[in-house]
């Protein structure tokens, strides 16, 4: 019986947490054709987004802070830059109003309230 009332406890506590937790972040149309390339072209495979993903590239739930819309959308229209012995990011071929999506949805999941996640400020 202990259990369950914790149980209980916990969910209710939770779910009044919650609506208050993610105030900040606002889900717009752009975010929502943003979240969509990114699953389509896979980016999960190489980047992590809020810890979930691949290792292999770096973690971008806070790029939109760390480096900003220009930077980003300069970076993914510069790929590949063939520099040997580094990591390359394929050219995905994105029109204007695209890379405006995708920076939409980094900029969502840059305001979402993640309890100071990922540990440093680089990802």
């Amino acid at each position: 019986m202990f259990f369950f009332l914790l149980f209980l406890g916990l969910t209710l506590d939770t779910t009044m947490a919650l609506p208050s937790h993610n105030a900040k972040a606002k889900l717009t149309d752009a975010a929502v054709r943003g979240k969509k390339i990114w699953e389509t072209r896979n980016c999960g495979g190489c980047h992590t987004l809020l810890g979930e993903g691949a290792y292999f590239a770096p973690e971008l739930g806070n790029v939109y802070v760390r480096r900003g819309p220009d930077f980003i959308k300069g970076w993914m229209k510069a790929m590949p830059t063939n520099v040997p012995g580094r990591r390359q990011m394929p050219q995905f071929h994105l029109n204007d109003g695209e890379l405006d999506d995708v920076v939409a949805f980094l900029k969502y999941t840059s305001e979402i309230n993640t309890n100071n996640w990922p540990p440093n400020i680089q990802g």
